[in-house]
């Protein structure tokens, strides 16, 4: 077998070694679709920052063609079908898929201030206790995570399965206030200006709720990069860089206009 023969064969090794790098290199992580506006694009700000700190592979974020409901959307990412969800932890969603116990909005998701019917603040302000506001109806979506702590607290709820149907029956009189965390709920309404509501100012609903990614349980590698990433970008500042401005993007530093909020 002659020199150049081994010498050829050799660097025929090396590209196909280099190119299945290269092939295997870019890893595509699909999402639920994500509709336009602030209210979803931290979750996404802090998926791109956190694989940034994986030197050895890129990744490339897609979306699914359509937005799910969270039920749904819990059987998608089991059969593979979608790479990873943020959603409001619950123990039965901890059991089922890896949570990485990183909470992104820092705890904000379990402040929920409400979306009401335009002229109804008087009926609101009236609410002084927990148990006062137990005589109003709330409304959210059916397969939420902070559903059954409302629902706990004896909170009356109505239950939708899609979430853009909230702020029709809520405009239609379907129940009485809509809770979002304080991020929320400025462009929602400012996007639905044909609808007559507007953002409740006297009273903040409290209770843990936080945010976490999660995979399946057959993607512990991409769980466990996304917990490294996340720590890191903590640990050097990035991640309250990006924290920061997207919570001044989607409107939670808003919320100083209450002047002295009733919280339960």
């Amino acid at each position: 077998m002659s020199r150049q023969f081994l010498l050829r064969l050799a660097t025929l090794f090396l590209t196909l070694a280099i190119a299945r790098q290269v092939i295997g290199a870019e890893i595509e992580i699909k999402t639920n679709f994500v509709p336009e506006g602030a209210r979803e694009q931290l979750p996404l700000d802090l998926l791109n920052l956190a694989f940034s700190y994986d030197a050895e592979n890129k990744y490339r974020l897609t979306q699914h063609h359509e937005n799910v409901n969270q039920e749904r959307l819990r059987g998608m990412v089991n059969d593979g079908q979608i790479s990873i969800m943020w959603v409001g932890t619950r123990p039965d969603l901890e059991e089922d898929f890896i949570p990485i116990r990183v909470p992104l909005f820092k705890g904000l998701l379990g402040h929920r201030i409400f979306i009401i019917r335009n002229g109804e603040q008087a009926k609101f302000s009236q609410v002084n206790t927990l148990q006062d506001l137990l005589a109003l109806s709330a409304g959210q979506g059916r397969y939420w995570g902070d559903t059954p702590i409302l629902e706990n607290a004896g909170i009356p709820v109505v239950k939708p399965v899609k979430y853009p149907n909230l702020f029709h029956m809520l405009d239609g009189e379907r129940f009485d206030y809509f809770p979002r965390a304080v991020h929320e709920p400025w462009d929602e309404v400012a996007s639905r200006p044909e609808l007559n509501l507007t953002i409740e100012s006297d009273l903040m609903l409290v209770y843990p709720m936080p945010l976490y990614f999660f995979t399946s349980k057959q993607n512990q590698a991409l769980a466990d990069t996304l917990e490294r990433g996340l720590l890191k970008a903590i640990d050097d500042g990035s991640y309250d860089e990006v924290f920061f401005k997207q919570c001044c993007n989607s409107g939670c530093n808003r919320t100083n206009q209450y002047s002295k909020p009733k919280s339960f």
